[in-house]
């Protein structure tokens, strides 16, 4: 199954809670950390949330 290269490349501060629980459940915990996931509907529904605050690359 094809990966998700995902990149927290904007900070969280003054970002409503619902973002920040998003991104802290795809497992960013600061800018410019990256996390590789599994290209499933349930992560890119999660990246979808907060696609201005993070970059996206399939792996």
């Amino acid at each position: 199954m094809a990966k998700l290269k995902i990149t927290l490349v904007r900070s969280l501060i003054g970002r409503p809670e619902a973002q920040r629980r998003t991104v802290r459940a795809l497992g960013l915990t600061r800018m410019n950390q990256t996390v590789k996931k599994e290209d499933v509907p349930q992560i890119r529904g999660m990246v979808d949330k907060v696609k201005h605050l993070v970059k996206v690359e399939e792996a």
